[in-house]
């Protein structure tokens, strides 16, 4: 017998259980594999942040991919989905030095070592969060692989990389422009720049030639950086121009001469058409400076203050530098004119500071030969990208790439293995501790303070996690990976890297045969999926500001972890945003508690049959599937629907249509099995003593059947619902540890009865049609009422199934009319008439017709079969449209009209009927 289940169903009272319950049993770890595993289902969580907390984009990720992940699963496919966090550099960083600000010291104080340390402190105490959350959303990882980018194993795997890419001559150390973070006080990636355009100034300012004889006028609108001018620049054509170049300039405000070049660069028709060169604040002046040989002068420091070589503006944050300077140039006349102008200003991701353009020795890789690879993995189709559109965007930065500055001025990451000279000021680049110098033997050697960008140590996950550099079983095993879920703001940031990262290293690893690896088995995955947005009800992007911020774990606390699952799966659609609404998830909250009631009910009804000697064998509920063929109808109906929804979810979810997926089990689940065919076999369910025990037994079965196949069905998108009934279905003695273990249900085509749902349609089509016209006659409930039925097609449908129309849409009689139509209107002109398809449908009923009322609907519905008859007749009748439209759209209007044609005629008829009766 089954457990009992509670009245009501509590979410809170089952999750907590079942999601300790997972990890406690260690479920979902996967050992390696003794030998090799023919398309393994591998997945990479996107390592969120160590300093991160659940919101609704994780919440969107992770159901996805558990949702993918328990699907392959239940087919039989080995899964495994890896999960761990990320040191997050900056992050972090920031997080503990505010602590630190709270207690009244600072980094700089507390020393390298020591801050490092507290760090680590800081991440065993708070760095656990977000993967306490995974695990209480019931994440169906294998905890035992849990990894941290800084961890051990990870670290040797990061510096090997590093060593190698340096033998190879792809890293480098040199001194150019990067966007430096005044706050962070690091060099920053352009892919941590947000770009905002704001209303600024055009600031005209005239430079005196160094003779006196005149002077030219630039624009500019970082007038500040002009004390690190080293030239202008005109174009060589610009006739303006001409007689300046070579000409010597005095520097406003300093007591510097700076020459008057020409460089194509120079735009004759932006500004004034002259350029000043600020080779260490600016990206464009610095390439100009190398053409020419020039010298850069820094005039910020780290923090974005002028330092000395900006003179007496020497201390000054930029901004307060920006005015002295203006208030300066204009005390002298040479402040010429100043504009409106949209400036597009960079800013930090992480701080939202404004970014300064600085002269920097940093770290880079020259990252064209990755790229290169990297391209003709995706042109070559080794991954494909969903929804297709991401793979333009894709190819556009890679085409566009840029030599990755990898170095960050931090002091938690990973330290570069490089250590500095001080007597032949050569570096040594090793994976151990050197002891001495490579080049001249010195032991006097410093290890470079900086770090490595946290996106070089998560763009070697897919292999790192595995075991490399060591040819581990894991990496032979698991390798590529199939699939990538993720969000399109870290496509460059993240997937990009991976994938020129894996395509260069795992190019070197041969095959587990021995033989050379192909690009094709480089990729670190198959398959990219790119999942939407969530915004707020009304589309609106969520942001703190607009305080329209949605928090899953509030949400989770009210509707149930299930029903936020349910909700953003059924709008999670390849390349559309998700507009999360409560009242969505509302209802799914309710179609839980839907399933939870039915469940109830069945187990009464087990119980109900064991009482009366019927016992069936829940062991082999698959096989009660195939059922005979004087099943009654109902029978071969939902075996048949539970069949074909089965193969159209499988073919949702492998093609990323979760929305798909998702709604049509509800659709099977609420609209077929719990409304009709629940209220269908209470009929056959006959447990007196002179009943058919046979016919009771074969109903439960089926029933049992169905329902069993239906939570295994519905088990990857509300895992804690379908656990907690499937393990009371079996009284906590299930054939499998859990229901995610079980098999998922498949496509039986023996089973798909085509006739038995064309059959099952007609049926409700007539129980809803009875149904709604009791209600506009308003028939009480509880009356049975005699019905008359002509149907043009099958009437045997009502013949062997008259318990059913009795039942479900209280009706007392049922007569088969066989008379031509047009002999009716007058027989029964004194009976409610209503059509419904290919039926008429004549309702007995003695309570006299409002025939104003019956009228004034009829005439309603004539004029609108009319108007949208005209409608068809008008495109049919377009000849420019027939030829364009495809044949199925010309098809489908061709037998709406045919339709239309029939209601039409019998609306009418109706009509001439009541004029009838009213005559009498």
């Amino acid at each position: 017998m089954p457990r009992e289940l509670p009245k009501a169903y509590d979410p809170t009272a089952i999750e907590d259980k079942w999601a300790e319950y997972w990890v406690r049993e260690r479920l979902f770890d996967v050992p390696t594999p003794a030998s090799a595993v023919k398309n393994p289902f591998v997945i990479l969580l996107p390592p969120p942040n160590v300093t991160g907390r659940l919101h609704m984009g994780h919440m969107l990720n992770q159901t996805e991919m558990d949702i993918l992940t328990r699907w392959h699963r239940m087919r039989g496919d080995l899964s495994l989905w890896v999960p761990g966090t990320d040191h997050a550099g900056i992050a972090t960083q920031m997080m503990v030095e505010r602590q630190l600000v709270n207690e009244g010291t600072t980094r700089q104080q507390l020393g390298r070592d020591a801050f490092v340390g507290r760090v680590w402190e800081w991440k065993k105490e708070y760095g656990g969060a977000i993967l306490d959350q995974m695990k209480r959303l019931g994440a169906s990882v294998d905890w035992s692989r849990e990894y941290f980018t800084m961890d051990e194993r990870l670290s040797v795997a990061v510096r090997e990389a590093f060593v190698r890419l340096h033998e190879q001559g792809l890293i480098y150390r040199g001194a150019y422009i990067v966007n430096w973070c005044p706050r962070c006080q690091t060099a920053i990636s352009d892919l941590e720049v947000v770009h905002e355009e704001q209303q600024g100034k055009l600031y005209e300012i005239r430079y005196p030639l160094a003779d006196g004889s005149g002077g030219i006028t630039i624009a500019t609108t970082r007038p500040e950086t002009m004390l690190g001018d080293v030239a202008v620049v005109v174009n060589p054509t610009d006739a303006r121009h001409m007689h300046l170049q070579g000409k010597k300039l005095r520097l406003p405000l300093t007591d510097r001469v700076i020459p008057i070049l020409p460089d194509e660069w120079a735009n004759p028709e932006f500004g004034t058409g002259a350029v000043k060169v600020t080779p260490a604040h600016d990206p464009n002046d610095f390439a100009i400076a190398q053409r020419h040989k020039l010298t850069p002068i820094i005039v910020m420091d780290e923090t974005a203050h002028m330092n000395a070589e900006a003179g007496i503006y020497a201390g000054l944050d930029r901004y307060v530098a920006r005015k002295k300077i203006l208030a300066d140039l204009e005390a002298q006349g040479l402040l010429v004119a100043v504009k409106d102008h949209v400036n597009s200003i960079g800013k930090c991701d992480r701080c939202k500071t404004v970014v300064e353009p600085r002269l920097s020795t940093q770290w880079f890789i020259k990252i064209q030969p990755l790229a290169d690879k990297a391209i003709e993995a995706v042109e070559s189709g080794a991954i494909q990208f969903t929804p297709e559109q991401y793979k333009k965007t894709y190819f556009e930065w890679m085409r566009n790439i840029h030599d990755w500055c990898i170095s960050r001025q931090l002091w938690w990451g990973h330290r570069i293995p490089a250590w500095h000279c001080a007597d032949c000021k050569e570096i040594t680049v090793a994976r151990e501790t050197p002891a001495v110098c490579s080049h001249c033997g010195s032991a006097k050697l410093t290890q470079e303070t900086d770090v490595l960008d946290t996106w070089f140590s998560s763009g070697l996950l897919p292999f790192t996690v595995f075991g490399w550099p060591q040819r581990t079983p894991d990496l032979t095993a698991f390798y590529p990976t199939q699939l990538l879920v993720t969000g399109f703001d870290i496509l460059f940031f993240w997937v990009a890297r991976m994938i020129m990262l894996g395509c260069h290293f795992m190019l070197d690893v041969p095959m587990p045969d021995g033989s050379q690896r192909t690009l094709k088995d480089a990729v670190p995955f198959r398959e990219v999926y790119i999942h939407a947005l969530v915004r707020d009800a009304d589309r609106q992007k969520m942001s703190k500001t607009k305080g329209n911020v949605i928090d899953p774990i509030d949400i989770i606390q009210r509707f149930g972890t299930d029903a936020v699952r349910f909700t953003l799966a059924s709008m999670a659609s390849p390349g559309t945003d998700i507009a999360f609404s409560e009242a969505r998830t509302e209802g799914y909250r309710a179609f839980a508690n839907k399933i939870w009631n039915a469940a109830r009910f069945i187990f009464m009804q087990m119980d109900r049959a064991k009482e009366v000697g019927i016992e069936v064998d829940l062991r082999n509920l698959d096989q009660a599937l195939r059922l005979p063929d004087d099943a009654p109808l109902e029978a071969r109906w939902i075996v048949s629907r539970l069949n074909t929804t089965a193969e159209k979810v499988h073919l949702a979810l492998a093609n990323y249509r979760f929305d798909d997926a998702a709604n049509l089990i509800y659709q099977f689940f609420w609209g077929e099995f719990c409304d009709w065919y629940l209220e269908i076999v209470k009929i056959r369910l006959n447990f007196s003593e002179t009943g058919d025990k046979a016919a009771t037994k074969a109903a439960l079965t089926t029933l049992f059947s169905v329902f069993e196949a239906a939570l295994r069905l519905l088990s990857p998108f509300m895992p804690f619902l379908t656990e907690e009934i499937w393990h009371a279905f079996y009284d906590n003695k299930p054939p499998v540890e859990s229901i995610a273990l079980a098999s998922y249900p498949i496509l039986n085509t023996a089973l798909v009865d085509p006739r038995a749902e064309y059959q099952m349609v007609n049926l409700i089509f007539i129980v809803v049609a009875i149904r709604a016209r009791r209600k506009e006659l308003d028939i009480e409930e509880k009356v049975s009422v005699p019905v008359k039925i002509v149907m043009w097609d099958g009437y045997s449908i009502v013949e062997n199934n008259r318990d059913i129309l009795q039942r479900l849409a209280k009706v007392s009689t049922i007569e088969d009319v066989k008379f031509v139509y047009r002999d009716l209107r007058g027989k029964y002109a004194n009976l409610a008439w209503y059509v419904a398809g290919p039926t008429d449908i004549y309702i007995d009923y003695v309570k006299s017709i409002d025939i104003p009322a019956e009228r004034e609907r009829l005439t309603k519905d004539l004029a609108k079969y009319e108007k949208e008859m005209e409608s068809k007749q008008s495109q049919l009748q377009n000849d420019g449209f027939l030829v364009k439209a495809p044949a199925k759209i010309v098809e489908g209007l061709r037998t709406r009209a045919d339709e239309l044609t029939v209601l039409i005629e019998k609306t009418r008829a109706a009509l001439e009927s009541l004029d009838t009766v009213e005559s009498r």
